[in-house]
């Protein structure tokens, strides 16, 4: 007997991938409040070296919004902006990644290692996103 294998539509992928991405995220930056002094720097105003701003704040839930609507979108969007938007905001969040890998942590670079991944499985699943004769 073999094990059947259903073919998966790219956009529950891509969905898939989202969430995979923000509940990373999450854990990444619970995860850094175990951190010697985190807790403090926060109380004091201060994260990763920023002065904690209401404009720093709208920033960081910007980042964190347009992957979670992204979970949604993947699914409702016609396939050529779909594939566009997954391109795009896939790219803009892998720039946000690596540039925030400097952290010395090494549960940091791994986290930021694995949404690395899973950002460039994005961008290619959408790249390559499969074609149909009109």
């Amino acid at each position: 007997m073999t094990l059947e294998d259903t073919k998966i539509n790219v956009k529950i992928k891509l969905a898939a991938l989202w969430v995979s991405l923000v509940l990373i995220y999450l854990y990444a930056d619970l995860f850094g409040f175990y951190i010697p002094g985190h807790i403090e720097d926060i109380i004091a105003g201060e994260l990763a070296g920023f002065q904690i701003t209401p404009l720093l704040l709208l920033g960081f839930m910007t980042l964190m919004t347009l992957p979670s609507l992204m979970v949604f979108l993947s699914l409702i969007l016609k396939p050529k902006v779909n594939r566009w938007a997954n391109i795009v905001i896939g790219i803009f969040q892998l720039i946000f990644v690596l540039g925030g890998i400097i952290d010395p942590n090494i549960y940091f670079v791994f986290a930021s290692s694995v949404e690395s991944v899973i950002l460039l499985l994005i961008i290619w699943y959408a790249w390559t996103w499969p074609t149909q004769e009109d």
